[in-house]
């Protein structure tokens, strides 16, 4: 068996590369496609308030459980004046779970709620949003906690539409 020399680790970096060239060539299947790129981006709270739907040209997100979708499509029910406007454009996820548009439910926090609007939530998030509007990003309050360290919790293979090849 020969050396384990430089050639020798030339040619198993180069099979590695050609090899993770070819996973990543192959096309992956979703429910939807992307608009452009498929990056997924961080949103503070300021940044996310700028897609509230108030703006023709602008694409419209909202976030649920720290996923931000583009839910521009729904633009008759999250555009400007449309009946669920108010959730876009920030983390509505207490309002989903308590199907409330009380400004006190427009809020990420989830503290108090009951098994119920927790099971609700979880439906909601799973077979509405996630099925029909394109996850675009998370909100930075899901990666990092408050004091802006990492949250070591967050696990992105854990994350709605993961995918290893999407992050080469």
């Amino acid at each position: 068996m020969p050396a384990a020399g430089p050639g020798r680790c030339f040619r198993v970096a180069f099979i590695t590369a050609m090899s993770l060239n070819l996973l990543l060539a192959q096309e992956a299947t979703l429910k939807h496609s992307p608009t452009a790129h498929s990056a997924v981006r961080l949103f503070t709270d300021e940044e996310l308030a700028k897609y509230n739907g108030g703006e023709d040209n602008q694409p419209i997100y909202m976030a649920i459980k720290g996923v931000v979708f583009d839910v521009t499509l729904g633009k008759e029910f999250y555009g400007k004046d449309a009946p669920y406007n108010t959730l876009a454009g920030r983390d509505s996820t207490r309002a989903i779970a308590k199907m409330s548009l009380e400004s006190r439910d427009l809020t990420h926090d989830t503290n108090g709620l009951t098994d119920d609007e927790l099971k609700s939530l979880d439906d909601v998030f799973n077979s509405l949003y996630k099925t029909k509007y394109p996850i675009v990003g998370y909100t930075a309050r899901r990666i990092l906690n408050d004091d802006g360290s990492p949250n070591k919790d967050f696990k992105p293979e854990d994350q709605p539409h993961f995918n290893i090849k999407d992050e080469f």
